[in-house]
């Protein structure tokens, strides 16, 4: 007999349901994993609740697993710990860490899931995505020693990348953020914390992560002369304005992108998604990282809670789902 599932879809913008999934058996490569957690990355994935991803961005902005095709119906998400149930004698009992969406059960290559190493604890091990991606934006930053760091937008990314500048030798680093509150996650990792106003400027460095016009303009008023921005925000279908007249061009200010679908070529030769993957899944092991995830719900409330993540009315960095009463 097929072992049975359900899953979390986007039915459509705004609207969300609970899925019967009947799954095939695992072949010979593949294994069955066991939903233990899962993360609703609050910013992205409520960008896809609502319907916001561009016609032109379809494609790109797939999930590896993803079933149906944007706007809507779609199955959506990438943030999974799970404990392999069938599959290779090695993996089974195994944590493993995989970028499917949210699922009670599911069967995927064994190539696509990552050992969750026994220092890090399953719950925190959601976290591993947005670690990845601090991961390969770092990368494409490569900041240096004595820099002077801020980074814009104390969200799930923005603090991930503060948490892991935070291991820098000798760089001044701040957080920057609009809601005096994120002061506390920020502590919680062990850097300095600034309201936009109170930022200090003169950085060599900004990382933006705020998702808005007026952090990427504050981020580029931040920088000294020849600094430069890395853009981690994805706006989806909003349009962005900048002020690139003004000082933009005499002081000789960059504005780079940096996406994890891409490994940075700034990456050691030969370091690929797997070695991104287990970095990050090796650095998950500081408990520093637990200030990340500011909320947990079971699976049988995402179709309630996904609005409320969405609209805003239920803060969240990176909000938990449980699995243990829904296998």
């Amino acid at each position: 007999m097929n072992p049975s599932a359900r899953a979390f879809w986007l039915r459509s913008p705004g609207q969300g349901e609970l899925r019967d999934v009947t799954l095939a058996a695992p072949a010979e490569g593949e294994v069955l994993v066991r939903s233990l957690y899962s993360g609703v990355s609050r910013g992205t994935e409520t960008l896809v609740f609502r319907g916001g991803v561009p016609e032109s961005q379809h494609d790109a902005m797939r999930a590896p697993f993803q079933e149906g095709a944007f706007p809507a119906p779609v199955k959506y998400g990438y943030l999974n710990v799970g404990v392999v149930e069938e599959g290779p004698a090695e993996l089974i009992g195994r944590t493993v860490f995989c970028l499917y969406p949210h699922q009670t059960r599911y069967v995927v290559p064994v190539s696509a899931v990552t050992v969750v190493p026994e220092r890090v604890p399953a719950a925190r091990a959601v976290l591993a995505g947005t670690v990845e991606t601090a991961v390969n934006a770092l990368w494409d930053a490569a900041p240096l020693v004595g820099d002077r760091i801020a980074v814009v937008g104390g969200g799930m990314v923005g603090s991930s990348v503060a948490a892991l500048l935070a291991r820098f030798p000798g760089i001044r680093l701040q957080l920057v953020d609009a809601d005096p509150a994120r002061a506390k996650t920020a502590e919680a990792l062990g850097v300095d914390f600034a309201t936009p106003d109170e930022a200090l400027d003169g950085c060599d460095l900004v990382v933006h992560a705020s998702a808005t016009e007026q952090g990427l303009t504050r981020a580029l008023e931040l920088l000294a002369p020849e600094g430069t921005v890395i853009e981690l925000s994805w706006y989806g279908d909003r349009r962005v304005t900048l002020p690139l007249g003004e000082a933009f061009h005499s002081r000789r200010l960059t504005v780079r992108a940096s996406q994890v679908g891409t490994v940075s070529p700034a990456a050691r030769p030969g370091r690929g998604y797997a070695e991104r993957m287990a970095l990050a899944l090796d650095l998950l092991a500081d408990p520093a990282l637990d200030a990340l995830v500011t909320g947990e719900s079971d699976f049988e409330e995402l179709p309630g809670l996904m609005p409320r993540l969405a609209s805003g009315e239920l803060p969240a960095l990176c909000h938990r789902i449980r699995y243990d009463a829904a296998v």
